[in-house]
């Protein structure tokens, strides 16, 4: 395995390890991903004084964290393409498309990370071949310009069981779509949770010493949330990546600091409950 990028370590901790909080559902052009960061401003500076280990921003919206008057700042993960693969029912024509100059621009931003989609969505190969191709094209620049590359390995569910982003927690589909992500040069995974969170010390194994950050999914409940990333972190990940259950949580600054204590300080489920009251 290569030497981590330098950039890497504004990433993930000196403990190794990191709570990225996503704030980039404008991106994908839904409605009902907007809740909670309809003031994207608001929203950014709510999350970033609760002092996250970085924070995951599209082009638009990175400024805002730039700018913010304050001595430790998360760190900028910078999303670098567009996909419509989130809608109900799915558009006729489905796309994963990268920004323009993506590692450039993340530079000129001073972003610590970049990511990137591989997705696997039922009977759609040409989709998992555009992320491919993203892949790729962004491996070479971050080669060039010492940028580490994270990779989104999702596979999920046809719309037709019930709805859009249905999340597929097999680990017989997960666990060849995160070694394609590593062995195609990811420097950080970014995976789903399987369906029994018991078994995704095999999602660490397969990542083959590839920093595994879990992503949240769709909301849950304060003892759900709190409970499963416990149980995840004592299996090896490295990290967090969740949007929702911080963004659309009435306290997200007390749910991140909440997580912060999971993921860094090794505090139960209870303990760390004790953030949502401040």
């Amino acid at each position: 395995m290569a030497s981590r990028p330098p950039r890497l370590q504004r990433l993930l901790a000196p403990d190794g390890r990191c709570f990225d909080v996503a704030i980039d559902h404008g991106f994908f052009n839904e409605r009902g991903f907007l809740s909670g960061i309809e003031d994207a401003g608001r929203a950014i500076a709510t999350v970033a004084s609760a002092r996250p280990d970085a924070i995951q921003l599209p082009l638009g919206t990175a400024p805002i964290l730039q700018a913010l008057p304050m001595e430790r700042r998360p760190a900028l993960v910078l999303r670098t393409d567009v996909a419509n693969v989130y809608g109900y029912p799915l558009p006729l024509s489905l796309f994963s498309e990268l920004i323009a100059d993506p590692v450039e621009q993340a530079l000129r931003l001073d972003a610590a990370c970049v990511v990137v989609n591989l997705l696997s969505l039922p009977d759609q190969p040409n989709l998992h071949k555009d992320c491919l191709r993203n892949i790729a094209t962004l491996r070479a620049e971050c080669d060039r310009f010492g940028m580490p590359l994270m990779v989104e390995p999702l596979v999920m569910r046809p719309n037709s069981a019930g709805g859009s982003y249905l999340v597929d927690g097999d680990l017989n589909k997960i666990l060849p779509l995160v070694r394609q992500a590593v062995e195609i040069g990811a420097d950080v995974i970014k995976a789903d949770p399987c369906d029994h969170i018991e078994e995704y010390h095999r999602v660490i194994e397969v990542a083959s010493g590839v920093p595994v950050l879990v992503r949240g999914g769709g909301r849950a409940t304060d003892e759900e949330i709190l409970a499963r990333t416990h149980g995840l972190m004592r299996q090896g990940a490295s990290g967090i990546v969740y949007g929702r259950n911080v963004i659309q949580h009435p306290n997200p600054a007390g749910m991140t600091r909440a997580l912060m204590a999971i993921v860094h300080d090794e505090a139960t489920p209870d303990e760390a409950a004790t953030h949502l009251a401040r």
